[in-house]
């Protein structure tokens, strides 16, 4: 569980280097300029963030099954060798992915003026800005879903409905509580990351304003990243005791 929440800090790590500084610069000057290059490449970027993102909370959910459905078999199943090639499979997808989708979407001819009102390179707004045909980049795309959004959310539905049949069938209440918990952060964050991705992509409305828009695209670029460390960490009775230990100290040190 904590080497697939490293790989998860990493992907968050990534998508705000990628997004936030660019970001704020534009906020600071009231709007900016980027190259057709940069936009391409922060795409790139934002997408294969964003895909590996999809498929490692899939594979955190699995994670999550068998820690919960078949606990005496854990350590036989989810050895180290079985994680480090899970998390390359879903590197080497989301890179694959976000390519196809980036080179299909860098092929789209900018006929001016080309004024993006967003604060990073998405594909909503280069499609708004392209004057060229986009049936091909809605075609890449809706075939992308089938393996970053149909298959990974029915592979979670099911794993978690085998957990809470699971939890259920545990006689103690405080058994079942110990049982959830193990499995309500990833849960959360599954809940805020896949909500506002469809609301986004997969059901957007031609009479969403631009400011609702960006306002939707924060809840899965930047707010995730800020609340994934608070869940996973301040959580978690292990790192609240050790940071509980450095807090103490640091005033010891302090007072010495």
């Amino acid at each position: 569980m904590y080497f697939f929440i490293s790989q998860l800090s990493s992907s968050d790590i990534l998508l705000t280097t990628d997004i936030v500084p660019n970001m704020f610069h534009d906020l600071r000057t009231n709007g900016g300029t980027i190259t057709f290059i940069g936009c391409i490449t922060q795409f790139y970027f934002f997408g294969t963030t964003e895909a590996f993102e999809c498929l490692l909370l899939t594979v955190m959910s699995y994670d999550r099954y068998v820690a919960i459905c078949n606990p005496l078999r854990y350590t036989s199943i989810i050895t180290s060798d079985y994680c480090v090639k899970l998390v390359t499979m879903c590197w080497l997808s989301s890179i694959f992915i976000s390519f196809i989708d980036t080179i299909s979407t860098s092929m789209l001819t900018f006929c001016g003026p080309n004024i993006m009102d967003h604060f990073f390179c998405d594909l909503m707004p280069l499609e708004q800005m392209a004057c060229s045909d986009t049936y091909i980049v809605h075609i890449v795309i809706y075939i992308q879903s089938i393996p970053l959004v149909l298959i990974p959310t029915i592979v979670i539905i099911d794993c978690y409905i085998n957990i809470g049949a699971t939890i259920l069938k545990i006689p103690s209440k405080f058994g079942r509580q110990k049982a959830f918990s193990t499995c309500s952060s990833h849960l959360t964050v599954v809940s805020i990351f896949y909500w506002t991705m469809f609301g986004v992509y997969m059901f957007p409305t031609k009479a969403q304003s631009s400011i609702i828009s960006k306002i939707v695209s924060l809840l899965y670029t930047v707010f995730p990243p800020l609340i994934n460390p608070i869940i996973y960490s301040l959580r978690n009775k292990d790192i609240r005791k050790a940071l509980q230990e450095v807090i103490f100290k640091y005033k010891l040190n302090k007072l010495r």
